[in-house]
C-alpha cells in the first residue's frame, strides 16, 4: 500500500485524479487491510453486507487521522482538514470527488446517516492541532465526544439500532476504547508532542511535568495510571450491555472491541503500569482467545450452539491473515473507533 504522502499527492487538494465507484471501493478495502490496529476493523465476523460500509468509514477515519498527524506541520494540517471538510460537504451535496467520499456516499444514503458524526471527527483532529495537553478529565471526555464517540454512532446506524439508550452505551464504550489507547500510548503521544493524562490527575498524584517528559517511571506514575485504568474499566462496564442490542454478528464484533479494550488495560496492569519500558499489546494468541470467548458468550446468550457462531472450513480461508485473531477499531484514535 502506498504511503500517506503518496496518497495525498495522488488524491489531495491539487490532484486531478478521479476514480470510479468500483475503484473507490477497492481503495477503501486496501486501506483498511493495510493498517495495523489493536483489533482489525473487518473480519469474517463482520456481516458481509456491511463490509463495504465498514471499509468506507474506516478509510474516512484513517484519512482524517493522517491529515492531522502525518503532515508534520500543524498549520498545514489545519488547512488540509479544512479541505477535507469541504470534500465531506461535496459528498453530502451529491458530488463526491475523493475516492473515500465516493465510497462513503453509498453508505450515507443506504443507512440514512447524518453528516454530524463525520464533522465531529474532523473537529477532533482540528483540536489536536491547537490543544496538546489536557487540564482536566472533563476536558478530555469532551474531546472523546468528538474523537471517539461518533464512531459508535456510525456503527449504530449501520446496525439500524440508533436509539438514545444505545447511544449512551456506545459513548461509554468508545470513550473507554479511546482512553485505553491513550494509556497504552503515553510514550508514543509524547513523541508527537501530546499529553492526554489530565494535568489535574498528574498533580493529584504528584507526578511532575519534568518526570513525564523525561519518561520517568515512578511510584507516583504507577498510582496515576492505575487510577486512570480503573475508571476506564468502569466505562467499559457501563457500555457492555450494548452488544445485546445489536443484531447477529455485529454483536460479536462489538463485544470483541470491549474485550480487546479490557485486555489492553490488563496488559498495562500486568506491566505494573510501566508503559515507558514497553508498549503493552495483545498478542495474536491472546486475540484468538478473546475472539473465541466473544463468540462463545454471544452463542450462549442467544441460546445457540457455539459451533454455529464459528466459521465453517469453507468460510475460514477467506478471512485475511489477521482476521482470525483480531478485530478495531479505530478505527487508532481513531481509532477510534468500534
Amino acid at each position: 500500500m502506498p504511503s500517506f504522502a503518496d496518497d495525498l499527492r495522488r488524491f489531495g487538494p491539487d490532484a486531478p485524479v478521479r476514480v470510479s465507484r468500483d475503484e473507490a471501493l477497492a481503495y477503501c478495502a486496501a486501506l483498511t487491510s493495510s493498517h495495523y490496529e489493536n483489533f482489525s476493523v473487518v473480519t469474517w465476523l463482520t456481516p458481509p453486507h456491511l463490509v463495504p460500509a465498514f471499509q468506507a468509514i474506516y478509510a474516512f477515519c484513517r484519512w482524517s487521522d493522517d491529515l492531522g498527524d502525518e503532515v508534520g506541520d500543524r498549520a498545514r494540517a489545519t488547512e488540509l482538514l479544512s479541505w477535507w471538510r469541504g470534500e465531506l460537504l461535496a459528498m453530502q451535496d451529491g458530488a463526491p470527488r475523493h475516492p473515500v467520499m465516493i465510497a462513503l456516499r453509498d453508505v450515507v444514503e443506504e443507512f440514512a446517516i447524518p453528516i454530524t458524526p463525520f464533522e465531529a471527527l474532523i473537529s477532533a483532529f482540528e483540536q489536536d492541532q491547537v490543544i496538546t495537553d489536557y487540564d482536566s478529565y472533563d476536558q478530555l471526555l469532551d474531546y472523546c465526544t468528538r474523537s471517539a464517540n461518533p464512531v459508535g454512532h456510525l456503527i449504530l446506524y449501520l446496525g439500524r439500532v440508533h436509539t438514545p439508550e444505545n447511544v449512551q452505551r456506545a459513548d461509554a464504550t468508545c470513550t473507554a476504547l479511546q482512553l485505553a489507547n491513550f494509556w497504552q500510548d503515553v510514550s508514543r503521544d509524547l513523541d508527537i508532542g501530546r499529553v492526554y493524562l489530565p494535568r489535574e490527575d498528574r498533580e493529584r498524584f504528584g507526578y511532575s511535568d519534568d518526570d513525564l517528559h523525561a519518561r520517568r517511571f515512578t511510584p507516583a506514575f504507577a498510582r496515576l495510571l492505575a487510577f486512570e485504568v480503573e475508571r476506564t474499566r468502569d466505562l467499559f462496564r457501563i457500555g457492555a450491555p450494548l452488544a445485546d442490542a445489536l443484531p447477529g454478528r455485529l454483536a460479536v464484533d462489538v463485544e470483541l472491541f470491549t474485550r480487546g479494550g479490557l485486555a489492553i488495560l490488563d496488559r498495562i496492569e500486568a506491566q505494573r503500569f510501566d508503559v515507558f519500558r514497553r508498549r503493552p499489546t495483545v498478542g495474536k494468541l491472546a486475540k484468538l482467545g478473546l475472539l473465541l470467548r466473544a463468540v462463545l458468550a454471544r452463542s450462549l446468550r442467544s441460546g445457540k450452539s457455539p459451533r454455529n457462531g464459528l466459521p465453517t472450513r469453507a468460510q475460514a480461508p477467506h478471512a485475511d491473515a489477521d482476521a482470525v485473531s483480531s478485530l478495531n477499531s479505530s478505527a487508532d484514535r481513531s481509532e477510534a473507533r468500534p
